[in-house]
């Protein structure tokens, strides 16, 4: 089975990479935060890789930290999550909040990722809630909150924007307001003028 896998990166976009190894292309699955994370194409990289094997196929899910592939691995031992969702999972949540999440027993954090639905988010918590001691994980951060915030994050990540930088900029635009929390329209503004 491939573990790890060093060498040119030779193409990527969202959801895939193929990496170059002794003259051998490999196309491997990622999430998200592994994408924004890979160097430039041309440039050599080393993954941590799960290798999947079926009837039809061997599939190979790429990860650039190896909490990530930790966590995937688990993820994929809940009854009705495949590599493909627990990637989709993973390009939702960064790990450390998807623990945080499952920990916390968040579910309404947890139905915001496509494809999980309340019945999967109540059984990603039951079956992985006990099984993430291993994990390390900051203290919840108290960022701000609100009915506002929760609903302009959302929409500024519907728009393409990556989860961080959306609550990043939202947090600018509270710092130069703090009125705008409960403001739905002006907090957008703020937000997109900063993220821009």
């Amino acid at each position: 089975m491939i573990a790890h896998l060093r060498g040119k990166l030779i193409y990527k976009q969202p959801g895939q990479a193929i990496v170059e190894a002794g003259g051998v292309g490999y196309d491997v699955a990622i999430s998200v935060p592994t994408f924004t994370a890979l160097p430039a194409v041309g440039v050599e990289t080393a993954l941590h890789i799960h290798t999947q094997v079926s009837d039809d196929q061997i599939a190979l899910y790429g990860f650039l930290q190896s909490d990530e592939k930790r966590l995937f691995e688990r993820l994929i031992t809940v009854s009705a999550v495949g590599p493909k969702l627990a990637i989709k999972i993973l390009s939702g949540l960064d790990p450390e909040r998807a623990v945080q999440a499952i920990r916390g027993q968040d579910h309404a954090q947890l139905t915001r990722i496509p494809g999980v639905g309340k019945k999967l988010a109540e059984r990603l918590v039951v079956e992985l809630k006990d099984k993430l001691d291993d994990f390390a994980v900051a203290p919840v951060h108290a960022g701000p909150k609100g009915a506002a915030v929760d609903d302009v994050l959302s929409a500024l990540v519907n728009l393409g924007y990556q989860r961080p930088a959306a609550e990043k900029a939202i947090e600018q635009a509270l710092a130069k307001d703090e009125g705008l929390a409960a403001d739905f329209d002006g907090l957008f503004r703020g937000a997109l003028k900063v993220i821009r």
